[in-house]
């Protein structure tokens, strides 16, 4: 027992100016809203000939029950990164000017105290409970999961100002 149950990776690109403190902030006030503990794992600082390489890997972690464990992982690249003064409504401010590429992982542990362990008649005991659990697994806790990794790529998607301002399939099906 103890498997983890990967969620498909979601990516996100962006190559322009951006806050990257700002995109920092806004990741680990989402992190605190919905109760997650926040861990900076790698960093990684290149200076090749023209413009700086970053590399880092977050965790978000959280200990839904005693059963169930949720992390997401976020492994960010940037490329080509130089800061930019910029003076907006009379405040100086300095952002980045790069191209970057966020992959958020998502996993659900179920029996991650590892409680179920040990002896033939735990392991039995494991089994039996992660069957007795499998559909609320399925269907509550992945999916709860997916979708706040979702949430999560709609914020930073908002933040990038990368949404569009209408529905794609507006009109399509005739309706305002």
């Amino acid at each position: 027992m103890g498997d983890p149950y990967n969620l498909p990776s979601i990516i996100l690109q962006y190559n322009g100016l951006y806050d990257f403190d700002g995109m920092y902030n806004a990741l680990v006030d989402w992190a605190k809203h919905y109760g997650y503990l926040w861990h900076e794992f790698a960093y990684k600082h290149k200076v090749p000939e023209q413009g700086a390489e970053q590399e880092m890997i977050w965790y978000m972690t959280k200990k839904v029950t005693d059963y169930i464990y949720f992390k997401i992982a976020f492994d960010v690249h940037i490329w080509d990164m130089y800061e930019v003064d910029v003076t907006k409504d009379g405040k100086k401010k300095t952002l980045t000017n790069a191209r970057i590429t966020l992959k958020i992982d998502g996993t659900v542990t179920y029996d991650w105290q590892k409680r179920f362990q040990g002896s033939k008649l735990l392991e039995n005991l494991g089994r039996w409970y992660y069957k007795l659990l499998k559909k609320d697994i399925e269907s509550v806790y992945v999916d709860m999961l997916q979708y706040r990794i979702w949430n999560l790529h709609a914020v930073l998607k908002k933040f990038f100002d990368m949404q569009t301002k209408e529905h794609v399939y507006k009109g399509y099906l005739n309706e305002n």
